[in-house]
């Protein structure tokens, strides 16, 4: 196995398919042991304290407004939180301590989509993959990871102890921005990239955090393709 030089798999055999948020993907991360490894891990990093905070507080005033008593602490503790998908702002405090090298991961993929609108209003994914011969390039986001998280992902299901990551997203280059203007992933092309991103203090890191040069994706497909 030569996957961005993994040295184990925990994944068993694979099968192609598309992947959305809070489901599992295959990521390269770094093992307990320091050896890398190919694992899956859910769509969907831990969102911030405030906006957990703030989504509790909206549903202990609707409670209230029933006549119901609340338990503001318990219901904070366990307020459900499906994932924040993509990570943006790398200074802000909430990202700071999954940027360092033992939480950084690269996600492999072939294409991605980007959501967009037909002309009558409907929605209707937009998908890119690199450009090129081949008929199905493998590429890597930069991403980050967190083993072991526990918290609540959906009511029903409670109180979880699961392995999560996101990537990193930065302002968009084409054919990505005339589709979805506002942001696209970062994109890691290259060995030396990849390791960059794997190994590097943030300082060198964080320079990784840009779009790929205009052109370099190609627009493959929509939804009814």
């Amino acid at each position: 196995m030569d996957l961005a030089n993994a040295m184990r798999s925990d994944v068993g055999n694979l099968a192609p398919g598309d992947v959305y948020p809070d489901y599992p993907s295959p990521i390269v991360r770094h093992g307990l042991d320091g050896e890398r490894e190919l694992a899956l891990s859910r769509w969907g990093m831990p969102s911030s304290k405030k906006a957990l905070f703030d989504a509790a507080t909206k549903r202990a005033d609707k409670l209230r407004a029933k006549g119901k008593d609340v338990d503001f602490p318990r219901l904070l503790e366990l307020e459900p939180d499906s994932g924040t998908t993509n990570v943006r702002n790398t200074t802000s405090s909430h990202w700071k301590p999954w940027l360092e090298p033992a939480n950084r991961c690269l996600v492999p993929f072939t294409a991605f989509s980007e959501p967009s609108r037909d002309a009558e209003g409907k929605y209707r994914p937009v998908w890119f993959r690199l450009a090129g011969d081949e008929p199905e390039p493998l590429a890597y986001f930069a991403g980050v990871h967190a083993r072991g998280w526990t918290s609540v992902r959906k009511i029903k299901t409670g109180m979880e102890t699961i392995d999560l990551f996101a990537f990193l997203t930065t302002d968009p280059s084409e054919p990505v921005k005339s589709v979805h203007p506002k942001a696209m992933p970062v994109i890691l092309t290259t060995d030396e990239e990849r390791e960059a991103w794997m190994r590097a203090p943030w300082n060198e890191a964080k320079e990784l955090q840009r779009a790929l040069p205009d052109w370099e994706l190609s627009l493959i497909r929509d939804s009814d393709d």
